[in-house]
């Protein structure tokens, strides 16, 4: 028994070593790595979202302002009152964009319901024109709001800086329905135009709760009535809808639009600057608006120098 023993144990080393050398004399195998597959199109992380991506990178973080104009179908001079603010305020160095979707604007662009930014035209220097008739009421939510047409816009012009908004009352109501804002009234020197004026202050005193407004004529400087309309408006607002006219301001239509502002629309568009557009409806301090007051009064002063010369 003890040798049949002897003789397994010897068996199984000599088993063992055999398996050893078998194994040492194998090559180790490597698994092979893949090989990548090489990418020829750059990754979609870089690829901009749209044709305005940088710019918005590069405007990130300016102030932008709105400036809401009430649309007056009387005021057979709207569009050269539009004219008129745009020029006073790029030739303060500001990028301006005039917004016109009254009913009397033209119809927008076939790809406005796609890129907004391809519809955006230069009519001047730091000056561009956006057709948008009909366009806020597309951006409407459940609860009656359209201020996403005017996120859409500063998304597709993000280098402006102001933003002339004309439409029509019932559409401003929609737009600056969650915004502070005191809305320009538009007007002339003629009962109808001042008549639509007082609807379109009351129509956004009842529905948005803004109560203080600013007013635009659209008069030559000599005319018999222009001067009583300010008052007469502004009285009505305050008995009949609590509201407050602050400013008012004559654009002569046979006027020079690039000419010099004068010290009422100087005023008028300071103060619509120094507008804090925040859900609080802040202001600045009152120090500010004449501060800011400053350039336009500079600019009229050095052309009224020029002009004289």
């Amino acid at each position: 028994m003890a040798v049949l023993c002897a003789w397994i144990g010897r068996l199984l080393t000599r088993c063992s070593d055999t398996l050893e050398k078998l194994s040492a004399s194998e090559p180790e195998e490597h698994e092979e790595e893949p090989t990548a597959m090489r990418n020829f199109y750059p990754p979609s992380d870089r690829m901009p979202l749209d044709q305005a991506d940088g710019l918005r990178r590069l405007f990130a973080g300016r102030r932008r302002h709105v400036l809401p104009l009430a649309a007056n179908a009387h005021v057979a001079f709207a569009g050269l009152v539009l004219d008129r603010l745009a020029a006073v305020l790029a030739g303060q160095g500001l990028e301006v964009l005039v917004v016109d979707a009254a009913n009397t604007s033209p119809p927008p662009h076939e790809l406005a319901g796609v890129d907004l930014a391809a519809c955006i035209e230069t009519i001047a220097p730091r000056v561009a024109y956006l057709p948008a008739r009909g366009l806020p009421k597309a951006y409407v939510d459940t609860r009656g709001s359209a201020g996403a047409f005017i996120d859409a816009v500063q998304q597709a012009a993000p280098q402006v800086e102001v933003m002339l908004l004309h439409a029509e009352a019932s559409d401003l109501a929609r737009l600056l329905k969650h915004r502070a804002a005191r809305p320009i009234l538009l007007g002339a020197d003629h009962p109808e135009s001042v008549k639509h004026a007082y609807a379109s202050a009351k129509l956004l005193v009842n529905r948005c709760g803004l109560m203080t407004y600013d007013l635009l004529l659209a008069a030559g400087p000599h005319s018999p009535r222009a001067a009583a309309i300010p008052a007469s408006l502004g009285g009505c607002a305050e008995n009949f809808l609590g509201a407050m006219l602050r400013h008012s301001a004559l654009v002569d239509p046979a006027g020079d639009i690039a000419g010099p502002a004068d010290a009422a629309l100087a005023r008028l568009l300071a103060e619509q600057m120094a507008l804090d557009d925040s859900a609080s409806g802040a202001w600045l301090p009152a120090a500010a608006a004449p501060l800011l007051a400053a350039p336009i009064a500079r600019q009229a002063q050095n052309k009224n120098r020029s002009f004289s010369q």
